[in-house]
């Protein structure tokens, strides 16, 4: 793996610090993001030239329009000896159109969604949900691990990203009810500290309590991961033909849809805190 090189296309929250991770380890081949970032290590102009460059091409923004966007201009330089590693978070019916498209070039692709907000990437912590071929899951595993903590193979591609939007459709949902569980106990006069060390000591208590804690407190809504991102996932899990019976996925993308309609797209998705406390 010492001579792979691989680049990355999407420089946001999450992929310019795994982009500066593979730099420093003397990994990145190049880089590339919508709006340029003309200082950042190894910056290419085009994508294409970033394709060119790598053994490996980790494609990371914001949904499956602009993961279309992307192979649209780098789809001439894939070919044998490359190998895409689709890191958006996206549906399963866009994964198989995307995993077609590059197949018949005669590159590989690999589904590789992730867990972790911005703390988690920084800290190498992410954690990869795997979908495609064993022997290839076990050939990057080494280069993943340059800026994550596990990775972990799902299956195929499909289920590779029905896991990821499960997940976050699982995150989304403890963010409201903290947000609920807690205005509850402020009407009734209950202090945060009360209720935190209450909820610390509870079978319920989670990582994400932790992590959304300070937030709420300070009311901090710097994005770790956005209203519109969780919003855009929400909607890409309501339009799988297999969820269409699942309430609470409804009941969130509306609560979602509600943060977004409110300007709160921009901020971090614990904003759905906000939206209750003016409630």
């Amino acid at each position: 793996m010492s001579d792979k090189k691989i680049g990355v296309l999407g420089l946001g929250i999450i992929g310019g610090i795994w982009a500066r991770h593979y730099h420093d380890a003397g990994a990145l081949a190049g880089a590339w993001n919508r709006t340029p970032q003309l200082d950042f290590p190894q910056w290419c102009d085009d994508p294409a030239d970033v394709a060119a460059k790598s053994d490996y091409i980790q494609i990371v923004v914001a949904d499956p329009a602009a993961v279309q966007g992307i192979l649209d201009r780098i789809l001439p330089q894939l070919g044998a000896g490359k190998t895409i590693i689709q890191s958006s978070t996206i549906d399963p019916d866009s994964s198989d159109t995307f995993r077609n498209a590059v197949l018949a070039t005669g590159a590989r692709y690999l589904e590789a969604p992730f867990t972790g907000s911005k703390p988690a990437a920084q800290g190498k912590k992410s954690v990869y949900y795997l979908g495609g071929d064993e022997a290839l899951c076990a050939e990057v595993d080494a280069l993943l691990g340059l800026g994550s903590a596990a990775r972990i193979r799902i299956g195929d591609n499909r289920q590779a990203c029905t896991l990821k939007l499960a997940m976050n459709l699982r995150v989304s949902v403890q963010m409201q009810g903290l947000a609920e569980s807690l205005i509850l106990c402020r009407r009734a006069g209950v202090t945060d500290d009360v209720y935190f060390a209450a909820v610390a000591n509870n079978i319920t208590a989670s990582g994400l309590d932790k992590l959304k804690e300070p937030q709420i407190r300070n009311r901090d809504y710097d994005p770790l991961f956005s209203i519109k991102h969780m919003h855009k996932d929400m909607r890409l899990a309501s339009s799988m033909s297999t969820a269409g019976d699942l309430e609470i996925l409804k009941a969130i993308y509306g609560r979602l849809s509600a943060a977004l309609e409110a300007g709160y797209g921009d901020l971090d998705f614990a904003a759905l805190f906000k939206l209750v406390d003016q409630e």
